[in-house]
């Protein structure tokens, strides 16, 4: 079996196998497909650029497994130095057997990011899929979990503002990222966003975004607008105070006119998931995040003894 970088007469067998591995979700509920399709996916295959890479295997000269991973979190042009990557896809052809597919395509994709200088890889699949255990094997360990909920539609329990809500500033960034280091692990924290310029480019997104502000702010949320194909998407940070959580998800469901909506949120946001599913909202999935420190070993110079003389 031969690795490779992916070349563009390789595009047409890659979407091939990833339409093959876009079917095996036909089994799966139609909320659930859709966020697969959504969170770790190709919609359209990105052009084979500093943007991403590509790696495919190769046996007797026909592709029959590719691996994509990009920068984190995905830009339209990459920094010169990338210091993480996200692994988007990893996809093997029908017929062939994936534990001798999925491995080497592992392998070579952390061998080929150490050598670009990318000191992480990050993955996140479903608890239930079978890649979890490869990973694993192949040096990734979980350090989160995250839960995907969703609601056809829901009613608030409350239509009242929350005190202190107003729209978010620019110059809240500061005080938002420090409401992040609060309510998240130190242990994630590092991995993710360890600096105030890591968080700002890594939760950049388009939406509605307000704070909830109490002399210090203590709550935020984001909304992004879906369309009749796609549901809303919220997202939420909230110190584990009293009532502020489902203050929150209430202020959300109204500003989404309790139009079917999802959220991801991780196992330390137990609270805003409490006020979530009292409030319709089931669990869709659980995946584990993964991640993976890659190093690079260079020999050192061979030193030998030379004479001194004097």
């Amino acid at each position: 079996m031969k690795l490779r970088s992916a070349s563009m007469r390789d595009l047409a067998r890659i979407e091939q196998i990833y339409r093959e591995a876009e079917a095996g979700f036909s089994a799966v509920p139609p909320p659930a497909r859709l966020w697969g399709l959504v969170s770790h996916t190709l919609s359209a295959l990105l052009p084979l650029t500093q943007e991403t890479l590509i790696y495919v295997a190769e046996r007797e000269g026909r592709v029959t497994g590719f691996v994509q991973a990009s920068g984190r979190p995905l830009t339209v042009s990459l920094p010169a130095r990338i210091r993480s990557l996200q692994l988007l896809n990893l996809c093997v052809a029908d017929g062939v057997p994936e534990q001798e597919v999925a491995p080497a395509l592992i392998e070579y994709l952390c061998q080929q990011a150490a050598q670009k200088g990318v000191s992480r890889l990050f993955v996140r699949v479903p608890l239930e899929d079978p890649l979890t255990e490869t990973f694993r094997l192949h040096g990734f360990r979980q350090y989160a979990t995250e839960s995907v909920l969703f609601a056809e539609g829901t009613t608030p329990r409350s239509d009242g503002v929350p005190s202190g809500l107003r729209p978010r500033r620019s110059r809240d960034a500061r005080a938002l990222y420090h409401l992040y280091r609060k309510v998240t692990p130190w242990g994630v924290a590092h991995l993710e966003a360890p600096t105030f310029r890591d968080w700002r480019t890594l939760w950049a997104a388009p939406g509605q975004e307000e704070v909830i502000d109490r002399v210090e702010i203590v709550g935020w949320c984001r909304i992004q607008k879906g369309s009749q194909a796609r549901p809303h998407i919220l997202w939420f940070l909230a110190l584990p105070e009293l009532g502020l959580a489902e203050e929150l998800a209430d202020h959300a469901i109204v500003a989404t006119d309790c139009q079917p909506a999802w959220c991801s949120l991780r196992h330390y946001d137990a609270h805003m998931i409490d006020a979530l599913r009292g409030r319709g909202f089931s669990l869709l999935l659980t995946q584990a995040l993964l991640v993976r420190e890659l190093t690079v070993t260079v020999p050192l110079p061979e030193k030998s003894l030379v004479p001194s003389f004097g």
